[in-house]
């Protein structure tokens, strides 16, 4: 009896050694209203009637098809706990790519809400046949390579994430479309900022196709979010940093870290300080930290962890070369990191600055650390 259990039990291993794998990866397609997280990525299917079906692939990355609709959104992103600002999760960016196919209006955009105030906003990239939203613009914004137009709406009685109500809308809408590329979320949300626009606790952030009384479908192969930085604050007094090459440009690969506080210090006030981390405080006008950086290549991304020392927004320069090359926002007291990605610059032995050169007395900056990736 003992030999035939032990004879069965082979057999079933060989058989189940010859059964093909089974993809626990395998794509799921969804046809109503649905959501939840897949692979690290909150996804939402929304509609209010019509013909919808979203494919939810590996990590961000989805398919959509849609007819015969009012309204509906597909989405995959990040969703937030409804405890913090934008300023406090850290910086935000999503590159992506897709293959978009509207017919009639439709938008491919980042998505999102945020609640205290209770605020809906669109960063559109592309559009169908009507570029939204039919308002005038509060300004421009020019970031990854494009210019967007800034604007501002009112939704009354409307659906929300809290029920029917009244809510303000932010808009970013790219001037000329596109379909692939890197998306500086915490830059758009910067340029409301300061014009009056502000957001709330952060609800959701997602990349989304929109459908409005139209068909069309999309394919979004590529979608990677980037959101927050290293944590951690400096760490007691280093030497002064020496000139070594940092990774080759792109924005991936490990990154050269140098502390703030290891940096030369100049300006009238500039001076070490330990709380909320070890690092420098930069109070008016033309306090900077500065160090020499060697770079084989010339195009890297910049990261500099920070903040205010209030609830105002504090702004940094980074200069390489003398030549100022984008601008570092902390906008409240929780430190953060904020990115510039893509940055031209020379090679060799480049001087790096970090400046306050827009100090109007509301605020003061405090810097951790700077990254190169």
């Amino acid at each position: 009896m003992k030999k035939s259990k032990k004879a069965f039990l082979a057999i079933l291993m060989c058989i189940a050694l010859t059964l093909p794998a089974v993809n626990v990866l395998a794509a799921t397609t969804i046809t109503s209203n649905q959501s939840g997280t897949q692979d690290g990525y909150y996804y939402e299917l929304w509609k209010d009637n019509g013909t919808t079906s979203m494919t939810l692939n590996s990590g961000g990355t989805f398919s959509c098809q849609w007819s015969n609709i009012n309204n509906a959104l597909f989405r995959k992103g990040r969703k937030f706990n409804e405890t913090q600002t934008y300023q406090q999760i850290g910086n935000i960016s999503v590159n992506y790519g897709a293959t978009y196919n509207p017919n009639g209006n439709s938008y491919l955009c980042i998505y999102g809400w945020s609640v205290d105030p209770l605020v809906e906003f669109y960063i559109v990239d592309s559009w169908g046949n009507w570029r939204p939203p039919g308002a005038s613009s509060k300004g421009t914004i020019n970031v990854d390579g494009g210019t967007y137009d800034i604007y501002e709406t009112t939704r009354t009685n409307q659906p929300s994430i809290k029920g029917t109500a009244t809510f303000k809308q932010f808009w970013s809408v790219r001037t000329s479309k596109r379909t692939s590329g890197t998306i500086s979320v915490t830059q758009h949300f910067n340029a409301w900022a300061s014009r009056g626009m502000t957001l709330g606790k952060m609800y959701e952030v997602s990349l989304c196709v929109e459908g409005y009384q139209s068909s069309g479908s999309a394919n979004v192969y590529s979608n990677t979010f980037s959101v927050g930085g290293s944590s951690g604050g400096g760490g007691g007094t280093n030497p002064t940093p020496t000139p070594t090459p940092p990774p080759s440009g792109g924005g991936g690969g490990t990154a050269t870290r140098t502390e703030c506080e290891s940096m030369s210090k100049s300006g009238q006030y500039t001076g070490n300080i330990s709380s909320p981390f070890n690092g420098v405080a930069l109070y008016a006008n033309n306090d900077m930290v500065s160090y020499t950086q060697y770079f084989a290549s010339g195009n890297h991304s910049f990261t500099l962890r920070g903040c205010s020392n209030n609830s105002n927004m504090a702004r940094v320069d980074l200069r390489i070369g003398g030549q100022t090359k984008g601008t570092f926002y902390f906008g409240g007291s929780y430190p953060a990191s904020y990115t510039i990605n893509n940055v031209s610059h020379g090679t060799g032995n480049q001087q790096i600055q970090l400046v306050v050169t827009a100090d109007n007395g509301s605020w003061d900056a405090f810097i951790d650390y700077l990254e190169i990736r």
